[in-house]
């Protein structure tokens, strides 16, 4: 199994854990956000007929109905080998803390809408559930710098990523879609970033969770081959993958799911570019010297 040291560099208190094989330390840093190497090659991506029924029937016992499989939620996930180059991938999702270090630089707007823009989304979610989340000047709100950031558009993401890259000098960007799901199930084709069967004390997600986000890194016990935390609940991800017309692929599953066939690294959908939505954050990724070679 790869052993890996990763510094993870988060403002908030030092936490110490092993996670997969991966010694982790969380401590107080610059706020660069620590990651993790996936080399390059192939990996299994997608789900097969199989996974897609155990997916299906999660759903139905979580949820009492059949929503998911009548509407063919699973069934666009086509099963096969993808080569990918080398690149490194930020160990979890963006935190609040990571983010008002780029506002407070930049002047970004901070994550919030009115509630007139949120009304246009058509969520489920009612706007007040939304205040939590939403920030109401430069910093985050109180006792949420170490959650994953949300209520980002992916041009909030990718403008974030432009910034670390001037600040760092490195090249900084979303992953794709194929990037994401390495990096979340490994080589072999997995259900989950820790194997096949369903494990609700792995994730944050409804089944067990408190319905909100929490602090990143909160379940070491969920990680993929490769160290990466919370790839399966607590929030989707921008990738950069494109969907229909102004819309991106997300991935990941969130707090908000039970059941949890969609927290499946395999699982996809997409979302408008522009939606800033609770349940939506993102990681980034580097590439690996040379590997455009």
């Amino acid at each position: 199994m790869m052993k890996a040291a990763v510094s993870f560099l988060l403002r908030g208190p030092v936490l110490a854990a092993v996670v997969a094989g991966f010694a982790v330390t969380n401590a107080v840093a610059d706020g660069v956000p620590a990651t993790v190497p996936v080399p390059a090659g192939p990996f299994v991506q997608g789900s097969d007929r199989a996974e897609r029924e155990r997916a299906y029937q999660l759903d139905e016992a979580a949820y009492g109905h059949r929503v998911t499989r009548e509407r063919e939620w699973y069934e666009n996930e086509p099963r096969g080998v993808v080569e990918t180059a080398a690149f490194a991938i930020t160990v979890t999702p963006i935190t609040n803390a990571h983010y008002a270090a780029f506002v407070g630089e930049t002047g970004h707007p901070w994550p919030d809408v009115d509630a007139e823009t949120w009304a246009g989304y058509r969520l489920i979610h009612p706007y007040a559930r939304s205040r939590r989340h939403a920030w109401s000047g430069p910093a985050p709100p109180a006792g949420r710098a170490d959650h994953p950031v949300v209520m980002v558009s992916y041009d909030d993401a990718a403008a974030y990523a432009g910034w670390l890259s001037r600040k760092t000098g490195r090249a900084w960007r979303l992953p794709t879609e194929a990037e994401w799901e390495k990096a979340a199930r490994g080589l072999d084709g997995r259900a989950f970033p820790w194997g096949d069967r369903f494990d609700p004390a792995r994730l944050n997600s409804h089944d067990l969770g408190p319905f909100d986000t929490v602090p990143v890194g909160s379940f070491p016990a969920g990680a993929s081959p490769f160290g990466v935390l919370d790839a399966a609940g607590q929030v989707y991800e921008w990738t950069s993958t494109s969907g229909a017309a102004g819309r991106y692929v997300v991935k990941g599953g969130s707090w908000d799911d039970k059941g949890c066939g969609t927290c499946r690294p395999a699982g996809r959908h997409s979302r408008p570019a522009t939606i800033k939505h609770i349940l939506i954050g993102f990681r980034l990724v580097l590439d690996a010297p040379n590997s455009a070679e």
